[in-house]
């Protein structure tokens, strides 16, 4: 299969994208309403906690953009995210032990209704940008009466709630993403696919031989190291599935 660069915006439809921007704004708005000089008093807590949230969605955009040229930094990407959440919540962990804030055991009223809480499946049209703000939008109205309850226990369970979804999500991704990767290779392997395909066409086009072993054309190759260096012969297209080789 040829070599597609197409559009970079694919991680407007992914679900972990979404939910990190929902967390994202959560944050901000938990940090600008419950950290101040009397807890956080060099706002270190709050500028590491910002850093973050924002981190996620940078890193899954930056990870999902760079998937046609680079699967290995988009799985790179993808775990940065993943290892930020982690950091996240383990700040609003601290926050929770020092407020006393327990977490909701998983068979409460409201472990089981936030648990049923899910996203909505985009439906964007021509004006992708447009509609990814609205769908982002609704989605965080949606999480809202959970993650901005004037209730700080239920703000504080429903947020981590949300990174132990996300960080979820992202571990899935990453999975996909090596599967994938073990069956069709990355950027690098398919540069030398589509090189090869357009050196047999080449061949094939000079009056180049069929391989003897397997009936493929033959492509020119020079003998790049030993006694023989510099010399051309013909070899199989299909190398190294086939080692069919003829002299020139």
């Amino acid at each position: 299969m040829a070599i597609e660069i197409k559009s970079i915006k694919g991680y407007y439809y992914l679900d972990a994208w979404v939910m990190s921007h929902i967390i994202h704004q959560a944050t901000i708005s938990f940090c600008q309403r419950y950290l101040n000089k009397d807890n956080d008093p060099g706002g270190r807590l709050y500028d590491q906690m910002m850093m973050a949230a924002r981190s996620a969605p940078a890193n899954i955009a930056e990870g999902s953009s760079r998937r046609q040229t680079s699967r290995e930094t988009e799985m790179r990407l993808t775990d940065v995210a993943r290892a930020t959440l982690s950091e996240l919540l383990s700040d609003f962990m601290a926050f929770s032990l020092t407020y006393n804030i327990e977490p909701w055991p998983k068979d409460s009223e409201n472990y089981l209704a936030f648990r049923k809480l899910q996203l909505e499946q985009p439906n964007y049209g021509a004006d992708i940008e447009r509609e990814a703000w609205l769908h982002v939008q609704a989605q965080r109205k949606r999480f809202a009466p959970w993650v901005e309850s004037d209730n700080l226990s239920v703000r504080v369970n429903s947020i981590k709630q949300l990174i132990n979804r996300n960080i979820f999500m992202l571990q899935k991704m990453i999975s996909r993403q090596l599967d994938e990767f073990k069956v069709n290779g990355g950027f690098t392997e398919g540069l030398s696919k589509e090189r090869l395909t357009a050196q047999a066409s080449q061949s094939v086009e000079q009056g180049a031989p069929n391989c003897p072993l397997c009936g493929k054309p033959m492509i020119k190759r020079t003998i790049k190291r030993g006694a023989k260096a510099g010399r051309q012969f013909w070899g199989c297209s299909a190398y190294p599935e086939c080692q069919g080789t003829l002299d020139t």
